[in-house]
């Protein structure tokens, strides 16, 4: 049997999917550490050895692997070399031909394995689309972060993802294709600038992302919340917040925002309040130039108790709405990410497939 792989490395973690040669999704691993900060060459002999052991309780080797898909933070061109990325730090990691090495490492260990490149956002509106349109048939894997839909979608030909995390990424399928750019560098929708009402203190919009302030990216992302966190907690009115009681980084307690919300505390909900407003003004501007059929938030952004979900959506849609053009107001939908965090690797799977 031929076998196909995705795989989704990430500063942090990575994870690989597995499918077979009809478009079967049949197997996502759990995320393992990924050895970034020792650089390119431990974490490629990882990957190969990681894809060799998801293989090896499907009685397959490497020897039955037609193509491989790999998706990474951006930026990088479209042949997969990889830019300066906050993501990746070791210093080999700059302009290392990531896609040209793996293949070789594969190939080494066996035959012609062709390895493929996408960005991970790009990688997560596909993997998205994939599911939603049936392109990719998920039902063959048990996964708890991939919740079916009820049917597929093949009218469906065009999609816009943003994924809430550390930072916030993007990605764009169209006429049913995913959207790379002349460099391989399109959907960076968190780099987007917003306007001064889109933050609620001065303070907030002077975090400073790559060479700008006042970006999507500092609104809406794990790093403009811890921004804004630490800010918050020195008004007076925040002062005697349990936040303020515990000895912890400032990253470790914008972590807790979510579950915080979750309880009803008054100023987590302020600032996922403010996030989802924002987010809501960067997907009125995506649909603008894009005019899709789908907009979806995906990331971590999605692990909230169901009320703050609903909340934080129902913020995000009305945001769209208020600044909308009248013509713009009621043309697509927004939802939350079928696919979960594995969204970029089966994108990166379903790539593979092409």
């Amino acid at each position: 049997m031929a076998f196909y792989v995705g795989i989704d490395i990430g500063g942090t973690t990575s994870t690989i999917a597995i499918g077979v040669q009809n478009r079967s999704l049949i197997h996502i691993s759990e995320q393992f550490p990924t050895p970034s900060r020792e650089g390119p060459e431990e974490t490629i002999s990882l990957l190969v050895s990681r894809v060799a052991d998801a293989l090896r309780p499907l009685a397959a080797t490497l020897e039955d692997v037609i193509t491989v898909s790999l998706a990474s933070p951006g930026p990088a061109t479209l042949d997969g070399v990889l830019m300066p990325s906050p993501n990746l730090t070791h210093v080999n990691w700059r302009q290392f031909p990531m896609r040209a090495e793996l293949e070789k490492r594969f190939q080494a260990h066996s035959h012609a394995i062709r390895v493929r490149y996408i960005g991970d956002g790009q990688a997560a509106a596909l993997g998205e689309f994939a599911v939603r349109t049936g392109l990719l048939d998920a039902r063959t894997c048990e996964s708890p972060r991939l919740e079916l839909p009820d049917a597929d979608d093949p009218a469906m030909r065009s999609l816009f993802f943003v994924a809430v995390g550390t930072g916030l990424g993007g990605g764009e399928v169209r006429d049913g294709l995913v959207v790379r750019g002349v460099n391989g560098r399109a959907g960076h929708a968190g780099h987007l600038l917003l306007p001064q009402h889109a933050f609620r203190f001065e303070q907030d919009r002077h975090i400073r992302i790559g060479n700008t302030v006042s970006s999507a990216e500092s609104a809406v992302s794990l790093t403009a919340i811890t921004h804004q966190l630490n800010h918050r907690l020195t008004l007076p009115e925040w002062r005697n917040h349990p936040l303020n009681q515990i000895d912890l980084p400032i990253k470790e307690k914008a972590k807790r925002l979510r579950q915080l919300a979750g309880e009803a505390d008054p100023l987590a909900i302020e600032l996922l309040d403010d996030q989802a407003r924002a987010l809501g003004m960067v997907m009125l501007m995506v649909n603008y130039l894009g005019d899709h059929h789908l907009l979806v938030i995906g990331g971590g952004i999605c692990d909230m108790v169901p009320q703050m979900r609903e909340r934080y959506l129902g913020l995000v849609k009305s945001s769209y709405h208020e600044h909308a053009l009248d013509g713009f107001r009621d043309l697509c939908d927004i939802q939350y990410s079928i696919c979960g965090d594995n969204a970029s690797v089966i994108g990166s799977l379903a790539f593979a497939y092409d």
